[in-house]
């Protein structure tokens, strides 16, 4: 028996309540699962798991070897880290979650990753709003702004870059603005990335300006906003990872330049500092070097 991943076998149906959903998350089969939690169970002499018609439940053991079993994989993630076996022992699905321009960042960069994780699979998770990380399963999860972490570990990784755009098709018959308060003569395209009202922040190095705006289209979706931008709809405020080549190639046009988009603080939050999975820390690792090697995102 192979007590490592019968120990985490264990742990991840304890969490889960099932034990399909532990192998779906372990990239294992259910009867694997099931195999490895009986051998354990045998090998300790102890019953770790109730099973009935209607589901499972931990034992009164099985409640006390939960901690025991955390510290076991712990100490044994330690070793592979010491050892260099980082590569070979993260295993199993990361299900990260990430605001939509993040994620498209992050997706042309993934391929290079997993072919360095054969056994690691990654369930990208494009959401604006925050999420309940343990209701939901969500392994990682970035957010931006202030975050009220309400016992999350809390990790600042970099900061938005963002433009007021417009495509010169719009330009043409409407001219740009060059201060906030004449944006009241624009239609706008928001973005919404949930709990905001429909105001733009701009900064001009020394103060923030806050504008209320009318938009004629609102979406939770930035390739949504960006796509009507760039038919020429309305001015509209994008990620730089959505709007930047396109205002390299001139497809969109970057204005009022004196006063930018406030940029917002991005964190990566979690639900605990010990005990990571090497599967959660790798891709944690990934997410810090993506967004660290984006200039506009790590300074």
């Amino acid at each position: 028996m192979d007590i490592v991943s019968a120990l985490r076998s264990f742990l991840r149906v304890a969490e889960t309540g099932s034990f399909s959903a532990a192998a779906a998350d372990l990239g294992v089969t259910q009867p694997a699962v099931s195999r490895q939690v009986s051998a354990l169970e045998s090998h300790l002499t102890i019953r770790l798991l109730h099973r009935t018609t209607s589901g499972l439940a931990l034992t009164a053991e099985g409640e006390r070897a939960i901690p025991f079993a955390l510290r076991v994989l712990a100490a044994v993630d330690e070793l592979g880290d010491a050892a260099g076996l980082g590569c070979a022992a993260a295993s199993g699905k990361v299900r990260l979650s990430v605001p939509g321009p993040l994620g498209m960042y992050l997706g042309g960069l993934l391929a290079p990753f997993l072919a360095a994780y054969p056994g690691l699979s990654v369930e990208l998770v494009l959401r604006e709003n925050p999420s309940d990380l343990l209701e939901e399963g969500i392994d990682l999860e970035v957010r931006l702004g202030p975050v009220l972490a309400n016992g999350l570990i809390c990790r600042h990784i970099g900061w938005t870059t963002a433009f007021l755009v417009a495509a010169p098709s719009y330009l043409s018959r409407s001219a740009a603005p060059s201060a906030p308060a004449e944006l009241q003569h624009h239609e706008c395209l928001y973005y919404n990335r949930g709990g905001e009202g429909m105001t733009w922040s701009f900064s001009d190095g020394s103060a923030e300006t806050a504008v209320r705006v009318a938009p004629r289209l609102i979406s939770n979706n930035a390739l949504a906003v960006y796509r009507a931008a760039l038919s020429g709809a309305r001015l509209a405020i994008l990620s730089h990872l959505v709007a930047g080549p396109d205002i390299a190639t001139g497809r969109l046009i970057a204005v009022m330049p004196g006063f930018p988009p406030s940029r917002l603080p991005m964190h990566v939050v979690y639900l605990s500092r010990r005990n990571i999975p090497l599967r959660v820390k790798a891709v944690l690792d990934f997410l810090m070097t993506a967004v660290g090697a984006d200039p506009a995102m790590s300074r």
